[in-house]
This record gives structure tokens, sequence and C-alpha cells, in this order.
């Protein structure tokens, strides 16, 4: 079977990309042949590979078309959601701009999930992320955050994470409280950085509109009119989540982000965002929103999305394992 596509040469050389790289990957990912010739693209293979080629090829043109950016990323994304998607999804993705980091890079969902996600944040007061490392759950939820306080949505923001060991003992650290603590607060200073500049980021914190805490800071207050983003959730015990649920204020947020699958607390202790989520789903309650990222939805290098996506699978066969033998017993 042979399919001719209408692209013009500026778009052929989009959707190409350097010394062809793109359309190699999609040539080997349907066992088809792909042609340029002139004003056209000539796809040859099977029924079912050119149909789909020409799917990912009509994907990428359709974003190239609209002023988007067709890279490794988006090839990536578009053949794995193959099955899945539709003409103007890289597009519909590329368009939604949550603001730009320092440097002026576009700060974007870029899949499917984040999109969710990013969607669900701005319609509820209260958004649960629980996903695989890589998934953009902090640094999307940091770009809102930020994009809420320099539109005045809210008077400051506040980040916390429970200060528990990675199975390390940074005790033994030297310097004061601050100083111990700062290295569980990494991973948000660098969100901070990178969207909103060092000194703007200085002159916020020492004016208080920036606060950047271990979770037992948050005990005994009440917060209004902020954003708060509580990362590494599942780290939390469920007394400490309660804790930190209950003090949402008026004209707040609280987007709170986590993986399950990588839990430092102690064996006998319960997991403070497992809990929440089995309490709070059951209810559904209104402005409260629960969204789940898997291995799809993972944008660092595209090795990162195959070892997440292995573990997924040895967990998910273990699972399936233990269900089958306990029918059996």
């Amino acid at each position: 079977m042979t399919k001719t596509l209408d692209y013009t040469a500026d778009l052929q050389r989009e959707i190409f990309g350097g010394l062809d790289t793109h359309v190699r990957r999609i040539e080997n990912e349907f066992h088809v042949t792909i042609v340029p010739r002139e004003g056209v693209v000539k796809v040859t293979g099977e029924d079912a590979g050119v149909k789909g080629a020409c799917a990912v090829l009509d994907q990428l043109a359709h974003l190239a078309g609209h002023g988007g950016d067709v890279g490794e990323q988006s090839v990536d994304y578009a053949l794995q959601m193959k099955d899945e998607s539709t003409p103007s999804m890289l597009e519909d993705l590329d368009s939604d701009i949550i603001c730009h980091t320092t440097t002026g890079r576009p700060v974007r969902p870029k899949t499917i999930g984040q999109k969710q996600y990013v969607e669900a944040i701005r319609d509820n007061l209260i958004v649960f992320a629980n996903g695989p490392a890589g998934t953009g759950k902090t640094f999307l939820a940091m770009a809102m955050a930020i994009t809420a306080f320099q539109n005045k949505e809210v008077e400051r923001i506040i980040l916390t994470r429970p200060a528990i060991e990675a199975g390390e003992k940074l005790g033994f650290l030297p310097g004061d409280l601050q100083s111990k603590v700062d290295p569980y607060l990494r991973p948000l200073y660098d969100a901070l950085y990178q969207i909103m500049g060092a000194e703007k980021f200085q002159a916020n914190m020492e004016k208080g509109l920036i606060e950047v805490a271990p979770l037992a800071y948050m005990r005994g207050r009440t917060l209004d009119n902020a954003y708060i983003i509580l990362d590494e959730a599942q780290n939390t015990t469920a007394e400490q989540m309660k804790m930190f649920l209950t003090r949402f204020g008026f004209g707040s947020h609280a987007v709170i982000t986590g993986d399950s699958t990588q839990k430092d607390l102690s064996p006998n202790s319960r997991s403070g965002l497992d809990v929440a989520t089995r309490v709070l789903s059951r209810r559904k309650i209104e402005g409260i929103k629960f969204i789940t990222l898997d291995s799809r939805d993972v944008v660092r290098h595209p090795i990162v999305q195959k070892i997440v996506k292995a573990y997924e699978d040895y967990e998910q066969s273990h699972t399936d394992h233990r269900k089958g033998f306990q029918r059996h017993v």
C-alpha cells in the first residue's frame, strides 16, 4: 500500500528533523518507507503500518503548521499515543502555556495526563497528583503557583515536604536547622529559581511572600490566601496529612504530589497519601480532584520512561501473582 500526503517543502523540513531523524524513527516503528517528493510525501508498506505512520505524520504536520516545535519529545509522544491520539493532540498541548522560565522557555503540559493535571489544578481547590518520577508533578504545580502569585490571585506561596531521609542519614550534617532541612527542599528551590529567577525568589522570601519549610512547621497554622504545595506526600504519615489538609484556609489552593511506589516511611507507618486517597475519593467532595500519572507521562530522558514502565510491569505481575495465589488458597 502507498499513500501520498500533501506537505509543503517547509513542512517536510520540520517533520523530518535534522538528518531525517524523526522520519527514520517513524519508519522503524511502523516498518514503512517514507520518501519526500516535490510537494508530497509517499508512505509505502503494509496497510496497518501505512495508516499508523500517516496518522503520526499528520499529528506532526498539524503541530508544525500552527507554529509548534516538532522536537524529539513530540515525536516520542506521538508514537507512544498512536492508538489514542487525535490530529490536534500535539497542538492542544503545545498551545497550553502556563508561564515562561527566566530563559524564556515556555512551561506547558507535554502529555495528555499532564494536561488533565493542569486543568484539574485550574478547576479545583485541592488536587492530589500521584505518579512516578519525571512526570512533572512538582514542576507544573510550581508553575501554576507562581503564575497565580504573579497574577495576584494569591498573596503568598507556601512549599513544604516531609523531612524524611531517602535511605540516608543527614542528621550529622553541620549547620543550623535550616541548613539540615535544605537538602530535602532542594527540588523546590530548583524549580523556583528556574521559573522565577534567584533574585525575585530571594526578594519574595525576605518579604515572607514565599515560604519553603518542612511539613512540621505547618502545625497550628491556618493558611489563607495562599498557594500551598505539599511535595513527596507519600512520605507523610496519616496524622501529618490530616494536619496539613486541616490547615487549608479561605482563598487558598493546594496541590499534593507524591509517588506511592517510593515510600521512605518505617514499615509500620501508613502513608498519608494512601490514606487520604482512600478516605476522600470515596466521598467525591466537590473541589477535590485526584490525578494519576504513569510512565506515559514521563518527560525526562526516554530511558527514564522505559525504566518506570519496567517497574510498573514488574509490580503489576507481582500483584497479579499474589491475587492468583490468594484465589488458589
